[in-house]
């Protein structure tokens, strides 16, 4: 049965300190429904930390290969988590080598038939349902965390207990519930009656449950929470892309002096807390970078979804609409196979074209297709990123209500694109190979733009005069060979966060690209720069001069060679928390900190430098709570130092 805890259980196992120490390699994926046998091998690839960017162009075969000979010799602990039939367990048993070392596989599943057929012989724990007493110590520490809970709702609170049925999911929903709301006699009487009528035994009786919670939502949380629908089962979702997809969508009212990406964390925070949204990863501060969703509570999202109009999933050919339907829903999620089907369905209705808000395109894979319509007036949202177009859709520039586009394009971005006055996000994926596209310069036109994310593009030095800026942007990311001179910065200086990636060659002038202007960006807090080499240079001669503003509190650097000494530029920023050094960022063998300097830093890492010494202590890094060191070019046995 779903939410009673398997996953759970074995994340505790995985994350054990012994089982951590005893097994060589360990590696965790989650298969679920929807899964390809390349998506379950990159997982495992990627969880064991082998996976490169060249293995994403490899086969399946190849893959499987790769994963095979990591794992010869060596004691390993796989998890495969979710798995809802027999032939992904055929695919992939015979990746996993029989060294007789006491390696082991740990398998999750609802179904016996799938654990027995895996191994009958095993161990197979059949999870069972909380006692009266479990439930009630889960309910109690997720409403009151470690305080008593007050001698008036006792009895009540342990009848909501025992009418959760013992199934964790439910408690926690329900405990999120009742962390949120009145601690009032009257409140929590009322749920213990509504849940009383409810036996949960099964995921449809365990809907129940979790839909007392989704009806009991503040209105402002609850197309956020719908929208989780959007995403494939069991998808890692990136925090940033959710907030941007909120705001774009209109869920967002906006309040007094507070950003809209600042009032969309206060209602993820808020979902979290409620125990409808999980958390996945954290950054290196300990913000939240992905995100996802209980199967169950998904069931939920795409059940309310579909009633309300709000979403309608298209993931199996029967799942289509067609002409004539009664259904017409205001946002769109569709397999990629079903994309072209789909949209020329939409299109030749004017019912669901007049409807349609939101159009998106989920799924693991690239995709390449020969037509796709997108003649909807209405659409807000338009989330094409796996769909690789050859020629530029000429349709989206007519589109004028779009507040988010994401597509991927082997073409330069024609200047008609400025035409999008109300564009909040543009993601733009280029994978030509060679020279480098640049943005068209009308780009400075678009008054609303927030986020800009081109991977990889130039961007180009506004030539008129009249070319305001974009004042309003937060987010310029994979931008490449940025000249940082005042034309280009002075119009991006609310700018929170920047990535450059530069081609280093021999002849290269870094004054030409002036990095010491980034000290001129006031509201900068996340810089990432990477230099990337030519096959004429491996490394640089003459590093870049740089200069950072005070308020950064996340640095990347890679590949710039800068020296030793040079930290202390970097150590002299106040309020930095995370630095990662990767790649040669850094040239010299010997690392002397300066007392006093780095006195935010709570994240170093370093990865791939020439380091041998570094002597330093709780003077140089009074904050540090995380270090970590990899691949470290000439250490040797003991040769590396540190405190």
């Amino acid at each position: 049965m779903g939410g009673i805890g398997k996953t759970t259980l074995a994340r505790q196992v995985f994350d054990d300190s012994y089982i951590v120490y005893h097994f060589d390699t360990r590696a965790w994926v989650t298969v679920s429904q929807e899964y390809s046998l390349r998506q379950v091998l990159i997982g495992l690839l990627n969880s064991a930390n082998i996976l490169t960017e060249k293995m994403y162009d490899k086969r399946e075969e190849e893959l499987a290969d790769c994963l095979y000979k990591s794992l010869i010799g060596r004691r390993y602990l796989i998890v495969m988590d979710d798995i809802w039939d027999t032939e992904i367990w055929d695919a992939v048993r015979r990746f996993f080598p029989d060294d007789c070392n006491g390696s082991r596989v740990l398998l999750t599943t609802r179904l016996t038939d799938v654990a027995l057929y895996a191994d009958s012989f095993s161990l197979l724990h059949k999870m069972q349902f909380l006692t009266e007493g479990e439930s009630w110590n889960l309910l109690c520490k997720k409403v009151f965390g470690g305080k008593d809970c007050p001698s008036e709702l006792e009895d009540i609170g342990k009848a909501i207990a025992r009418n959760c049925g013992g199934l964790p999911l439910a408690i926690v929903v329900i405990g999120g519930l009742l962390s949120k709301e009145s601690r009032r006699q009257e409140y929590w009487r009322s749920l213990a009656e509504n849940l009383s009528s409810i036996v949960t035994k099964d995921d449809e009786q365990c809907l129940e449950i979790l839909g007392l919670s989704y009806n009991r939502l503040p209105q402002r949380l609850r197309a956020c929470f719908l929208y989780m629908a959007v995403f494939p089962e069991d998808y890692e979702i990136p925090v940033p892309k959710l907030i941007r997809l909120w705001a774009a969508e209109g869920f967002l009212k906006p309040v007094a002096f507070k950003s809209m990406e600042a009032l969309a964390e206060e209602y993820l925070d808020d979902l979290i807390e409620r125990n409808l949204i999980l958390v996945s990863k954290r950054s290196a501060n300990g913000k939240i970078r992905t995100c996802n969703i209980h199967d169950l509570l998904r069931n939920l999202c795409l059940r309310t979804a579909h009633k309300e109009n709000f979403l309608y999933a298209v993931k199996y050919r029967n799942d289509v609409l067609k002409q004539g339907t009664s259904i017409t829903p205001r946002r769109l999620s569709i397999s990629p196979d079903f994309l072209s089907i789909q949209s020329e369905v939409l299109y030749k209705s004017k019912t669901h074209n007049s409807r349609a808000h939101s159009l998106l395109c989920t799924g693991a894979r690239l995709i390449y297709t020969s037509r796709v319509y997108l003649r909807y007036r209405l659409l807000r949202v338009l989330d094409l990123i796996i769909v690789r177009f050859f020629h530029f859709p000429a349709e989206i520039t007519k589109l004028v209500n779009l507040r988010y586009l994401a597509f991927t394009y082997n073409e330069v971005l024609p200047p008609s694109i400025a035409e999008l006055l109300n564009l909040q996000t543009l993601v733009y994926h280029n994978w030509t190979f060679g020279k480098c596209p640049f943005l068209p310069v009308e780009i400075w036109m678009m008054p609303k733009l927030r986020h800009l994310c081109v991977t990889p593009s130039g961007l180009s030095v506004p030539c008129y005069v009249q070319l305001l800026g974009l004042v309003d942007l937060q987010t310029l990311s994979e931008v490449r060979n940025l000249r940082c001179s005042n034309d280009i910065l002075g119009r991006i200086q609310n700018l929170k966060e920047l990535g450059i990636s530069y081609d280093v060659s021999p002849t290269i002038e870094w004054s030409e690209y002036q990095l010491e202007a980034l000290v001129n960006l006031h509201q900068l807090e996340k810089l990432k720069l990477l230099f990337k080499f030519s096959s004429h240079a491996s490394k640089i001669v003459n590093p870049p001069v740089l200069a950072f503003p005070e308020k950064l509190r996340e640095l990347t650097l890679a590949g710039c060679g800068i020296p030793w000494t040079s930290m202390t530029i970097v150590g002299e920023l106040p309020n930095l928390e995370v630095l990662k050094l990767r790649r040669n960022a850094c040239r010299g063998t010997n690392w002397e900190p300066v007392e006093g300097q780095f006195p935010q830093l709570k994240h170093l890492l370093l990865e791939e430098i020439d380091l041998v010494q570094w002597e330093a202590n709780e003077a140089h890094f009074p904050r540090l709570q995380r270090l970590n060191y990899e691949g470290l070019l000439q250490a040797k046995g003991d040769s590396f130092w540190c405190w």
